[in-house]
């Protein structure tokens, strides 16, 4: 049997308008602008025998362009190669760029490839990507997150609620790390008796508050039995998430800002956290996500996957413990396919591979694009 090889790799940059700038506590703090936009890279692979895979990662304000530039950089590193060896192939293009670090920046370029490749995998096996790895459930509880932004006033936040019970989804998360306590609270209020015990609720602070702050917030918010608070501290702050989670009753989420598999450890190791929350397009793609979620899974964590349901679905679906998936509409427009939304859950796509098709829309927003085969590197080929 002859060995299948890698022919052609296509990349593409394109943006992603949000219809509505939106804010955070990172914005209300002054760290960060309002969102307005998020940069998507695409990586598409053909094989010489004719299959095919196509994967994504994403920046959310600056990066986008470095991350295209770093990917077309090592693209080259995959010609020739079988698609089928894809932990090797990581490892290949890793270290085609390890003089920029191996974690951040340079494994989200990646990331795009690795998850193309998954995809590639699956697609010829004629199976969707959760039972390739070994489905432990059909379906998975989901929760919507894009509804409850600070910058969103709460009448419009209660709406957002209604509607996404009316959708199925089984779950609510609003955001808190206003600089006024007061707000944050008030909202939670609010939110907690429109849902009335109709679905799951959780916080997300983004890494807003400090140590004695985080304890006195959440101390506060335990009376409304919160699924989870999430990011109550600097994501770097080990020994704070594992002193706020011996402090308190109501489990701690955090991981979504963790660009290496190495930093969900130390996280794993301190018992930090109650729910993981890795995020396959920033830990470098779906080959280190499961190492994420080998360690997790000994240590008997829940799972929470950070944005991108289109991967997370899948992942979420072949993890044994409990695992949940964020649904964010936002990158609807990119994609031909839809995630269905049962009874509180986001079901597995039946279509081989990721399940996702790359849409006219994705192309028309696309301003990088290049193709990489034997014949070296072609610019703006679409």
């Amino acid at each position: 049997m002859t060995q299948d090889a890698i022919a052609e790799v296509r990349l593409s940059l394109a943006f992603l308008p949000l219809a509505t700038p939106i804010s955070d506590a990172k914005v209300f703090t002054g760290r960060q602008r309002p969102l307005t936009q998020v940069a998507m890279l695409f990586a598409e692979i053909r094989s010489r025998d004719g299959h095919e895979g196509v994967g994504f990662s994403y920046s959310k304000r600056a990066g986008g362009p470095g991350m295209y530039a770093h990917a077309r950089e090592v693209a080259a590193d995959l010609l020739g190669e079988d698609p089928n060896d894809i932990s090797r192939l990581w490892t290949r293009l890793v270290w085609a760029g390890a003089s920029v670090g191996r974690s951040g920046l340079s494994v989200q370029a990646i990331a795009a490839f690795d998850n193309a490749l998954w995809d590639m995998k699956a697609r010829r096996a004629g199976l969707p990507l959760a039972r390739l790895l070994g489905a432990h459930r059909d379906g998975v509880p989901c929760y919507n997150t894009s509804g409850g932004f600070l910058s969103s006033p709460i009448e419009e936040v209660l709406d957002n609620v209604e509607a996404s019970i009316a959708s199925g989804i089984g779950g609510i998360k609003i955001k808190v790390g206003h600089p006024d306590a007061s707000v944050d609270l008030a909202r939670l209020e609010a939110v907690a008796r429109r849902i009335d015990g109709r679905v799951a609720l959780m916080v997300d602070a983004n890494q807003q508050w400090d140590r004695a702050s985080a304890l006195r917030m959440c101390r506060a918010m335990e009376q409304y039995s919160l699924v989870w608070i999430e990011e109550p501290l600097d994501a770097y702050d080990v020994e704070g998430h594992a002193a706020l989670a011996r402090a308190i009753d109501t489990p701690i989420a955090s991981g979504e800002m963790l660009v290496s598999a190495a930093e969900h450890f130390a996280m794993i190791r301190s018992d930090a956290v109650d729910f993981i929350q890795p995020d396959a397009a920033r830990v470098g793609g779906i080959t280190q996500f499961q190492r994420v979620t080998a360690m997790a899974q000994e240590a008997h964590l829940a799972l929470a996957p950070h944005f991108a349901m289109e991967l997370h679905v899948h992942l979420s679906a072949a993890y044994p413990h409990t695992a949940w998936v964020e649904h964010f509409d936002w990158l609807d427009p990119l994609f031909a396919e839809r995630q269905e939304i049962r009874d509180g859950k986001m079901m597995i796509p039946d279509r081989p591979g990721l399940g996702i098709t790359l849409s006219d829309q994705a192309r028309a927003w696309t301003v990088q694009s290049c193709r990489v085969d034997r014949a070296g590197i072609a610019d703006g080929t679409g």
